[in-house]
């Protein structure tokens, strides 16, 4: 393979917006693009207040939120996708239409209460005015697959009680439906919309603005610099890079779009096939989900469904996170080898360390946010005061700039760090009154002016890429309100108990089959809040662990966006990769291995989450069996990666292949004798390979 190109060290910068799911780039042209921008800064503006100060009612802010939401999002609709003037017209109605529900809500708080279950003629038109908004407002931003399942659950609240056993139900008026759905906080203003305007929103922005800052630049250049160099390094760098805008970004197929249209012709043009380059972006973006802290948000949904503290959640995810990307690593690592591929030129690769220590204040922010969450704060407070943290930062710096004597610099940067950071001691407010002097000191200096629009830029930009999360929370209320209702999921919960007396295994792997379905063409975030709200707790009454049953539903949801037919993260690959969206969805299968593999693993061995300690504990102790089973895990991955690249130390037959995937399904297996059998069998099938490598070496073997 050919050195790299020293341009290479700077391929992964991005240049432009990209798009984010169902909407174009930008908010469109002219007085109604302005009007679009100052409602996302207004939309930002009012959620970091309520999270930093908190002085309405929850059901208010829930309702408000969704009023953005669909002002945000149907005028963003007028201006980008609308053609003629009669239809931005219609969206930007249903836009307005949409905010003044949520005002319905703020204004008339006291009296919804009062008469709650007896609705007035104006709350029934209300009401039934936002449940069609936030269809359509869903059908256009998500695509049509979340909204007909959202409709077909509608209709069952509306007609169920016409079907035959067990699917009947007893029934219900139009106004209860109504009261339900737009009301009641079991509808459109459940826990999703309340945990999508407390927390994902605050971390979405967090994101934006960590980005602006240059973060991406950051991981890039350590992504580069670390293992541009391994064999198959554009591919190695790929994974990495991924896994760290994971820790601050978990929108899989944006991610795929973003980063794909640098790293997937990187990776062709150092010899990768098509159909493996956008498999490993698809592979490696829908991993960031499951990357602490943020896990593509579902973390916050899963801390406050389960009323765990959210650090138990990140606990869980950790190990099965490495593994995840350990996996992607090594297959890349495989199939170079099997290609003859190598790394990139050291000399054309920038060295990671420096990049730290050019761009070390932009980790501050994220280590704060890690320390509080893990501290025993509530997401809320830590998402928060990161993102202040991130603003202070940003502000600061052109005026650092203007400071010319190194110490006076370092001075001024410990001065305005001990004055941000008493916030632990005196409150939000403290650091209300730093930003509030920095946004004066940016007006007065040079340079700060250009400073506050990327603020401004941020701000916006947060709350557009918000929308896709916000809209799934909304629509996502619909069908937990008919299972709610209707007591349907008991149904459910019950065929899969009765199988799983029987056959755990089945029960589970039916559970797979759901998770796979349901997540045809419909984000994670909704699949996780409709499976768990089905199978998890049928899981649970088997047995399987609390947060383990609502992992298993959550990876499986994941990969719902790399297996085909539909593989949204594949298809959102294919016109980067100049490939058939199928072909990068079956290799993309194949990278993913551990997502498939650890939640089995983890409900037999609930220790590979670090949850329930098993027998092997009681003998050696718990450290020695998380140890022991993350080495299992850990063997399994590497015999599983072999078998579907079909090369270790040489190429493989299809026996060998054979071999290695039954040595791997024995160590995963958690029956009597099969740890035994797997590992013997392991240990002589790589030594019998290896050897017959040193025999006969092959080109790339290296």
């Amino acid at each position: 393979m050919t050195d790299a190109h020293p341009e290479t060290t700077t391929v992964l910068s991005p240049t432009a917006e990209v798009a984010i799911e169902g909407l174009p780039p930008g908010f469109g042209e002219g007085i109604a693009g302005k009007a679009a921008f100052l409602i996302a800064i207004a939309f930002s503006v009012f959620q970091i207040y309520i999270a930093a100060y908190g002085s309405l009612p929850s059901q208010v802010v829930r309702a408000m939120h969704v009023g953005f939401l669909l002002l945000l999002g149907f005028a963003l609709i007028a201006n980008l996708r609308a053609k003629s003037r009669p239809a931005k017209a219609a969206f930007w109605g249903f836009g307005v239409l949409g905010f003044a529900t949520g005002l319905y809500n703020w204004v008339f708080y006291a009296d919804l209460i009062r008469r709650s279950g007896f609705l007035t003629t104006p709350d029934l038109i209300i009401g039934a005015v936002l449940v069609v908004l936030v269809f359509e407002a869903a059908r256009r931003l998500m695509g049509l697959p979340l909204a007909l399942i959202a409709l077909i659950f509608l209709a069952y609240a509306f007609f169920g009680n016409h079907l035959p056993p067990p699917f009947i139900h007893r029934g219900y008026d139009f106004a209860q439906l109504v009261d339900t759905f737009a009301f009641g906080t079991e509808g459109i203003y459940g826990t999703p919309v309340y945990v999508s305007a407390a927390y994902i929103f605050i971390f979405v922005v967090f994101a934006a603005f960590l980005e602006r800052a240059g973060m991406i630049a950051l991981f890039n250049d350590f992504a580069l610099g670390l293992v541009g160099s391994w064999r198959g390094g554009p591919a190695q760098v790929c994974v990495l890079s991924s896994a760290l805008m994971g820790t601050i970004s978990g929108s899989g197929v944006a991610n795929v779009v973003a980063s794909g249209q640098f790293t997937i012709p990187l990776m062709k043009r150092f010899g990768f096939r098509s159909a493996f380059a956008g498999a490993v972006e698809a592979t490696s973006s829908m991993g960031g989900q499951i990357m602490p802290p943020v896990m593509g948000a579902v973390a916050f949904i899963m801390a406050e469904t389960l009323n765990i503290p959210y650090a138990e959640v990140v606990k869980a995810a950790i190990i099965p996170a490495l593994l995840y990307f350990g996996a992607c690593f090594w297959q890349v690592y495989l199939e170079a080898g099997k290609a003859g591929l190598r790394g990139m030129a050291k000399a054309g690769l920038p060295n990671p360390w420096d990049a730290v220590r050019r761009h070390w204040p932009l980790v501050l922010p994220l280590a704060a946010l890690i320390y509080l969450l893990f501290a025993g704060y509530t997401p809320i407070f830590a998402g928060t005061m990161g993102l202040a943290l991130t603003i202070v930062l940003i502000l600061g710096t052109p005026l650092a700039a203007l400071i010319g004597p190194l110490a006076f610099r370092v001075v001024f940067w410990l001065a305005l760090g001990l004055a941000a950071a008493s916030f632990m001691e005196f409150g939000v407010n403290i650091l209300s009154l730093v930003i509030a002097a920095l946004i004066v000191a940016c007006f007065t200096f040079k340079g700060g002016r250009e400073t506050l629009q990327i603020c401004i830029d941020s701000l916006a930009e947060g709350a557009k890429n918000a929308l896709p999360v916000g809209i799934a929370c909304a629509i996502v209320g619909i069908v937990i309100g008919t299972l709610t209702l209707t007591g349907i999921a008991s149904t459910f919960i019950g065929w899969i108990i009765s199988i799983g007396e029987n056959n755990l295994f089945l029960s589970l792997v039916l559970t797979m089959l759901t998770c796979l379905v349901l997540g045809m063409g419909i984000p994670t975030i909704p699949n996780y809040i409709i499976t768990s709200s089905l199978a998890g707790p049928a899981l649970l009454s088997l047995g399987v662990p609390l947060v383990v049953s609502h992992m298993f539903v959550f990876y499986f949801g994941i990969m719902a966006d790399l297996t085909p037919p539909v593989a949204l993260a594949a298809f959102a690959a294919a016109p980067m990769a100049k490939e058939s969206g199928l072909k990068i969805g079956i290799q993309a299968t194949k990278l993913a291995v551990a997502g498939f593999v650890v939640p089995f693993m983890a409900v037999y061995t609930p220790a590979l989450m670090l949850q329930d300690a098993g027998p092997i504990a009681a003998q050696f102790g718990y450290p020695v069996e998380v140890a022991y089973i993350v080495a299992k895990a850990g063997m399994g991955i590497v015999l599983w990666g072999a078998a579907a690249v079909g090369f270790l130390a040489r190429r493989m037959a299809w026996g060998e292949r054979l071999v290695a995937f039954a040595a791997g399904a024995l160590l995963v297996a958690a029956l009597p004798l099969t740890d035994e059998a797997g590992w013997a069998l392991s240990l002589v099938w790589v030594g019998w390979h290896c050897w017959r490598a040193r025999q006969a070496p092959t080109i790339g073997a290296a």
